[in-house]
């Protein structure tokens, strides 16, 4: 085996779930199933034993779910993408996870070519959520409360104040968080391509720059804005008004 495989760990408390995808993931090359797990205990140990690129794991398992599980994964130094697999199209389930760390969730009755691109996906550092999902985060996110303003106070007078930038976050509120958050105008281009679901790949191709260029660019915006990830990221852009709201 290739010391480059992208490495996996599965959690699930079902022998047979976790042997049906071994084979499906093991039949793609370049991907190496290194450990599995019946808990999220368990499964929390072996990531921190073997160093995986990916963990799935499944939401309900006794003890330690996948929930909790994940919580603990993303608290690591240097964690692994963790795509959350799960039997219910749950709303309640689909925002706990992503609230725990992870980077995709899929439902278990995919196809064995959406599962091995979702590992993919997220091994690669991308978010893994479809347009319909997209849209539920984002209009769950942007519901439960309400966008702040983005300039500074006013000050009740005119007196000695440039009201440039307070005219601007009046008429283009995405602008002026753009400018109040220090991005870049590359920066806020791939903010506003990331808030389009694009990939880093999809990024690359439509500012014609390198993927590691693209995932610089991310981080910098991550750490901006002061976010975890790519979907706060998302939904962030959103509440500014640097997207258009779906």
């Amino acid at each position: 085996m290739a010391a480059d495989d992208l490495t996996i760990v599965l959690a699930d408390d079902q022998d047979l779930v976790r042997a049906g995808f071994r084979v499906i993931l093991e039949s793609e090359p370049g991907f190496r199933v290194v450990g599995e797990a019946p808990d999220g205990a368990a499964a929390v140990d072996a990531v921190v034993a073997l160093r995986p690129d990916v963990v799935c794991l499944d939401v309900q398992m006794p003890g330690v779910d996948g929930l909790e599980a994940a919580r603990r994964i993303a608290a690591l130094p240097d964690p692994p993408a963790v795509l959350v697999l799960t039997t219910f199209d749950d709303d309640d389930a689909l925002f706990q996870a992503l609230e725990a760390g992870a980077s995709g969730f899929l439902l278990k009755n995919a196809s064995p070519e959406r599962l091995i691109d979702a590992v993919r996906t997220v091994a690669a550092g991308d978010a893994l959520l479809a347009p319909d999902v997209t849209r539920r985060v984002i209009s769950r996110a942007t519901t439960a409360r309400p966008t702040g303003t983005t300039g500074g106070t006013g000050t009740g007078t005119d007196e000695g104040v440039d009201t440039t930038a307070d005219t601007a976050s009046r008429t283009d509120p995405g602008t002026a968080a753009i400018a109040a958050a220090g991005l870049t105008e590359r920066e806020s281009e791939v903010l506003r391509l990331l808030a389009k679901g694009y990939s880093n790949a999809e990024i690359a191709a439509a500012l014609y720059v390198g993927e590691a260029t693209v995932k610089t660019h991310v981080s910098n915006v991550l750490q901006k804005l002061c976010l975890r990830d790519r979907i706060q990221a998302v939904v962030w852009a959103f509440e500014h008004g640097v997207a258009a709201r779906p």
